[in-house]
């Protein structure tokens, strides 16, 4: 069975589920960054209908999508205009439906927590995405990260920690929000969107043992 990774360049999501014998590709229009030659640039739409049987976990980016982001869709940053960003915005919205619509039964979409104007662009069978964060899994850090899932169950926290309060805490709270805190610059998008081990693992572990499991009574 081959899966898809789509729209990721580190290669954290492939390799995790590689490590576990999965036959796993990764689709992005950036090269990958650690040089797999199982990574395929080109856009993903391109490859959606390519016989995927295995699943598809996607990460279309959410730059115009994402609440944190729906301040520009009203005033736009300098150097651009307020057609731009509703034109970017129905841009990411195609592409995430894209990827929900594809012919995969099994299909796993993230971004963060989106704005209405996102929300009224997608599929109107689109479920409410399970929001995790990486705590969850081990990492210690604030990335409140939705997934809409269909075809698999919900993620379970595999080694929760005890996030910091910034009160009481202020400085272990502040290392924490480093992904908040990004510099702007030009690989401010890369680390933001970056996935963390902890959750690739369990991705690997769960969606990966949940088809596994599947096909092993499929098989009788």
């Amino acid at each position: 069975m081959r899966g898809l990774i789509g729209c990721e360049t580190s290669g954290v999501m492939r390799r995790a589920f590689a490590a576990r014998g999965h036959d796993m590709w990764s689709v992005d229009l950036l090269p990958a960054e650690d040089g797999s030659n199982r990574h395929i640039r080109g856009d993903l739409r391109d490859y959606l209908d390519e016989g995927w049987d295995f699943l598809a976990v996607c990460h279309p980016p959410c730059t115009r999508l994402c609440n944190s982001g729906v301040r520009w869709l009203h005033v736009p940053p300098p150097g651009r205009s307020l057609a731009e960003m509703w034109a970017e915005l129905d841009e990411g919205a195609a592409l995430f439906s894209a990827c929900w619509r594809a012919p995969i039964a099994r299909v796993a979409i993230e971004n963060p927590v989106m704005h209405k104007h996102a929300r009224a662009r997608l599929p109107a069978d689109l479920p409410r995405p399970q929001i995790v964060q990486p705590w969850w899994f081990g990492d210690p850090a604030f990335k409140a990260t939705g997934w809409y899932l269909r075809g698999l169950p919900a993620l379970v926290p595999t080694n929760r920690l005890v996030p910091p309060r910034k009160a009481e805490e202020p400085e272990r709270h502040a290392e924490w929000s480093a992904i908040h805190r990004a510099s702007p610059g030009p690989d401010r998008w890369k680390i933001r969107s970056r996935t963390f081990q902890g959750l690739a693992e369990a991705c690997a572990d769960q969606w990966g043992g949940f088809v596994e499991q599947q096909q092993e009574a499929r098989n009788g």
